[in-house]
């Protein structure tokens, strides 16, 4: 059963009401506290609340974020429910970031091209699914250096990876190594890259440790492999890794896991997984608000959520 949080409507600040011009249509109307919801099963341990609450507080927004715990049978009434009660849009979690898809009335590029929603936002009286995940890593590695031309090694071939993948064809990535324990997500990765980018892309099955080879650019893990247990090696032979990569670990809790501490041995640039999610909440409060929130307190925020 879904439920939603109903709170007293206090005066609306005047970036709020810039952010929600155009937004609203006779379902609602400004004098309604702008709502969104995170919607996921479960989602106890998620800081996206609690980063996007102290963002508002910070930016003087008055608007208010819950968070859902849907179970997947109910996934469309909680849909249906968003959209009558005029919420603002949110994020999805897993496992709905596929199955939502059909439920939406519409979608972003990015979303379209993975089959992966992880924001929604409302486009009058529209629900529309975006996807920020890949862009939020993407976005920092453009700061450090071109993506044109570059090789690039991912593990894993899930939704995180999914996401990534395709923001890194989209960006110029000449070539993307796609390995998995279960081989045909690997494949069906590289198939969606190959007919949508003019990108190689190749999968390898992940049986046994993977030799890195020492010509790649950018090493990523976007598995979950070393999620509360980040001495947890993966099944990668670092021997040949060049000191010109970088290597990306999109853990979060804890953040420095064990190849970001072998790619340091290296003498490898390193980029940690809360840094990746921090960006991430960054640009879901700049869709929905229009505001470009503190980056600064988002990274404390999730700090201080994750007790790190």
């Amino acid at each position: 059963m879904c439920r939603r949080v109903v709170v007293a409507r206090p005066r609306v600040r005047e970036q709020s009401d810039r952010a929600l011009t155009g937004v609203y249509s006779k379902v609602t109307s400004k004098s309604l506290q702008p709502i969104l919801a995170l919607m996921g099963y479960p989602v106890g341990g998620n800081p996206i609340q609690y980063m996007s609450e102290k963002a508002f507080a910070r930016h003087g927004l008055d608007w208010r974020y819950v968070s859902l715990e849907i179970h997947p049978d109910d996934l469309s009434d909680a849909i249906r429910g968003m959209k009558v009660m005029g919420f603002l849009g949110g994020n999805v979690a897993d496992p709905h970031k596929e199955a939502i898809v059909p439920l939406l009335d519409g979608l972003g590029p990015t979303a379209e091209r993975t089959g992966l929603v992880n924001l929604i936002r409302r486009d009058e009286n529209r629900l529309v699914g975006e996807n920020t995940e890949g862009k939020a890593l993407v976005d920092l590695l453009r700061v450090r250096f071109d993506l044109a031309g570059r090789r690039v090694v991912l593990l894993g071939a899930g939704h995180v990876a999914r996401a990534i993948a395709v923001e890194l064809a989209d960006a110029g990535a000449a070539e993307i190594v796609v390995l998995d324990r279960v081989e045909q997500r690997a494949v069906e990765l590289a198939e969606i890259l190959a007919k949508r980018f003019d990108v190689s892309s190749s999968p390898v099955p992940w049986g046994q440790d993977y030799l890195v080879p020492a010509e790649i650019d950018v090493l990523i893990n976007a598995t979950s492999a070393a999620q509360d247990d980040p001495d947890t090696p993966l099944a990668v032979n670092l021997e040949n890794l060049d000191s010109r990569a970088t290597v990306v670990d999109t853990t979060i809790d804890p953040p420095d896991t064990w190849l970001l501490q072998q790619a340091r041995q290296h003498g490898c640039a390193t980029l940690d997984g809360v840094s990746v999610f921090t960006n991430q909440i960054f640009l879901n409060c700049r869709m929905w608000t229009g505001v470009e929130p503190d980056r600064s307190l988002l990274r404390e925020a999730i700090e201080e959520f994750l007790e790190l």
